[in-house]
């Protein structure tokens, strides 16, 4: 594991930290929201600008007063405010084309991304700070996907295919910010089964197929957001045999009660055996991943 970057412990300070900052970000956006009503391009870029300078002079000034959690979040707040200014900027020259469709080609679009990947991994080089690598996961899925495919079916093809390469690269790099890299790759792996599989029974007996092989991984990496994203497949998979169509679905949640065909006592078998299986599961998962035996000390010098 990299000693020097930052891992940061979640405490009462870090979550106050963590959505401080973040509502520092919120709050440049909504600045930025009102002035694009009261001025032209070229003067939003300079607010945009000045937003970007704040927050990264913020960072660099916290970094160097020895609060390393405080300034990587706002490091993760002046990375998302360069891409606001860079959109903002292509639009004043006239590239157009940065907010256009993921299925037509665009060199703005793609200069963009790389842009957004370079602040990104500048930043996460400057100040160890995890949460940075959640941005460099996202735009790199976006740079692959609008760089190579037009949509359908390949573009899911490619979105499988970026998920697994950074479940491996998470496997390999045992960092603390591997843990978005399985976040982000669990979405994408899970986010094209669901495109591929979600309509008939067949098909959602392979989404309960592929969440059993999500909690399986997760005990394997010892990262529990793929036990998460399984758990939330066996819940969905759940769902749509007790309930069925998705219309039915959202009746059901409207009306606060099932639907006429099914049974009033279905709910309450069906949950609690998925409860019951989920409880099996984690105390399986507890026996297979159980700690090692720490190391024995050196024996002292002569």
């Amino acid at each position: 594991m990299d000693t020097h970057e930052v891992k940061p412990i979640w405490t009462s300070s870090t979550f106050l930290v963590y959505t401080g900052g973040l509502t520092v970000l919120g709050g440049g956006a909504a600045a930025l929201a009102y002035l694009s009503s009261h001025y032209g391009k070229g003067a939003e870029v300079g607010w945009a600008l000045l937003v970007l300078v704040i927050l990264y002079a913020v960072a660099h000034a916290l970094r160097l007063r020895g609060r390393p959690i405080a300034a990587g979040i706002f490091a993760f707040a002046s990375v998302l405010a360069w891409a606001a200014f860079i959109v903002l900027l292509f639009e004043w020259w006239g590239w157009n084309g940065v907010n256009g469709d993921l299925k037509h080609w665009s060199w703005s679009r793609l200069t963009l991304w790389v842009l957004i990947l370079a602040a990104a991994w500048d930043d996460r080089r400057r100040f160890r700070f995890p949460f940075i690598r959640v941005i460099s996961a996202v735009v790199g899925w976006l740079f692959v996907v609008d760089l190579i495919t037009a949509g359908g079916n390949f573009t899911a093809a490619v979105t499988l295919l970026v998920g697994i390469a950074y479940l491996l690269i998470g496997m390999i790099h045992r960092t603390p910010s591997s843990f978005w890299l399985h976040l982000v790759g669990g979405l994408l792996i899970g986010g094209t089964i669901l495109y591929w599989a979600h309509s008939g029974d067949g098909e959602w007996a392979g989404v309960s197929i592929a969440a059993f092989c999500f909690v399986l991984i997760g005990f394997m990496t010892k990262r529990s957001s793929w036990a998460v994203l399984g758990t939330i497949g066996f819940f969905a998979a759940t769902v749509h045999y007790l309930v069925g169509s998705p219309t039915d679905i959202a009746d059901a949640a409207f009306s606060g009660s099932p639907p006429a065909h099914v049974s009033p006592w279905a709910p309450a078998l069906a949950f609690g055996l998925l409860g019951f299986f989920l409880v099996l599961l984690g105390l399986l998962g507890r026996h297979r991943t159980r700690e090692m035996p720490p190391a024995a000390a050196p024996p002292p010098p002569a």
